[in-house]
């Protein structure tokens, strides 16, 4: 009877144990998948086990030109770390590649390991390339200063690897708040610096970032369907020179910015100072969906613009849709406002913007402050931009703007999105945009819609 007493207490103390290997290994799936660690450096090839989901502890580096590869259906969960420079996170280095090779059913996911899961519970998902900017060579703000944080170059056809179906959940927080308004480079969701055009983005949602979503910091990757949902800061940021293509984007929040920051639906400037250093920040976009929290305008807080172009940036924004902002739907800052109105090489056009007040749509800062903008109007709803100004976010007649679960942005009949998009022109007739009739990211087919992959949570 001793002996079986002892027995009983040794098998009771590798149940828990096991049981607490599990807790902090982060696996949380109902499942009950064996789960691995990823930690310190991969330098070698190598592809994870389809069968298994993996811990992410501490700053992983995929490095010397090694491969990481993740099959579909795997699940990350990344330690959670309340210091900002010990966040979790996984930086794909210069010459190396991440292929993530997930699916609608089975998409990949990184998420916090958190019983609790909150905004800057980790890090972020980094790729550095050799791709240009226009400050030269740089290194990721937050984490150490080392070859393996740096990206630049002059390869604008740079390959750091592939993604498709991809949810990102709990990033953000590498710098405190404060501190990071400036760096542009700061690790938060899905950092792309440097990217170049061999690098294939496409189906990725950003979701409950405690600051940026999406950050392009140079380079020449364009992508297309991306959703930024409920993040902290800008959902899409852009600077240092990034020059791509993009299609079929949507920046949706339900509640007011989690920081005392600007936050945008779309940000973007040349630099800090600002210079001319070229290559100029100029994202080519189309089919954009923006819609800010619905409610009385005037009580949201921590809110900006729908886009806000700063700094000296170009850009050119067409069938877009952009709509309940407390400051209007287009903002510039005196940097950026001649670029505007002379189209230096920058266009706003064929959108559907809504806001409270006609005066409010188009806007520039003067130096921080907001003011209604009556010759960017003009130019804004000239014969040639044709951008549609609308005072009722109804009238956009999108099918479930505002909804309990997932919202559905696809055009209803009778919507003025259904047409009217224009892509005419070198940028938008290049091979890489799909031509399209309807304006916004979605048409008659709801690719954004509640799925394994979509989470609107």
């Amino acid at each position: 009877m001793k002996e079986l007493t002892s027995l009983l207490f040794i098998i009771t103390i590798f149940f828990f144990a096991a049981c607490k290997k599990d807790a902090i290994n982060g696996n949380n799936n109902a499942n009950s998948r064996k789960t691995d660690t990823l930690q310190g450096f991969i330098t070698a090839d190598r592809t994870l086990d389809a069968n298994k989901d993996y811990f992410l502890k501490g700053q992983v580096y995929v490095k010397n030109n090694a491969i990481l590869t993740i099959p579909a259906g795997i699940t990350v969960y990344a330690e959670k770390n309340d210091q900002a420079q010990a966040k979790s996170v996984l930086v794909i280095t210069k010459g190396a590649k991440i292929n993530v090779n997930g699916t609608s059913d089975k998409p990949v996911v990184f998420t916090s390991a958190a019983a609790v899961k909150a905004p800057g519970d980790w890090g972020a998902i980094v790729l550095l390339g050799n791709a240009p900017t226009n400050t030269g060579t740089g290194n990721v703000a937050g984490l150490p200063i080392s070859n393996d944080t740096q990206y630049g170059g002059n390869n604008s056809n740079d390959v750091s690897g592939s993604i498709t179906f991809l949810r990102i959940e709990y990033t953000g927080g590498i710098n405190p708040p404060a501190e990071d308004e400036w760096a542009v480079d700061k690790a938060s969701g899905l950092l792309l610096a440097s990217v170049g055009s061999g690098t294939k983005i496409d189906n990725v949602m950003v979701e409950h970032s405690n600051d940026d979503g999406f950050q392009f910091v140079g380079g020449t990757v364009n992508a297309t369907h991306l959703i930024a949902y409920n993040n902290g800061d800008d959902d899409f940021d852009f600077d240092l020179g990034y020059q791509g293509s993009l299609q079929y984007l949507i920046s949706y929040r339900t509640v007011a910015s989690s920081q005392a920051l600007r936050a945008n639906g779309f940000e973007s400037y040349n630099d800090e100072v600002p210079t001319t250093n070229t290559p100029l920040t100029r994202p080519v976009v189309s089919n954009m969906t923006i819609i800010g929290p619905q409610g009385i305008e005037t009580v949201k807080t921590n809110l900006n613009q729908g886009v806000y172009m700063r700094k000296g940036t170009r850009l050119a924004i067409r069938n877009s849709i952009i709509a309940e902002y407390p400051q209007g739907a287009f903002m510039v800052c005196p940097r950026t406002r001649p670029a505007i109105l002379n189209n230096d090489n920058a266009e706003f056009r064929s959108n559907l913007v809504q806001a409270d007040s006609t005066n409010r749509t188009f806007s520039w800062d003067k130096d921080y402050g907001v003011f209604p903008d009556p010759e960017l109007t003009i130019f804004e709803t000239n014969a040639v931009n044709k951008n549609t100004v609308i005072v009722l976010s109804a009238d956009l007649k999108l099918k479930a703007m505002y909804a309990t679960g997932a919202p559905d942005l696809s055009p209803a009949d009778g919507s003025p999105a259904l047409s009217g998009a224009d892509f005419t022109g070198t940028d938008f007739s290049k091979s890489f945009f799909t031509s399209v009739s309807y304006r916004g990211a979605i048409g008659n087919v709801n690719w954004a819609a509640e799925s394994n992959w979509a989470k609107w949570k």
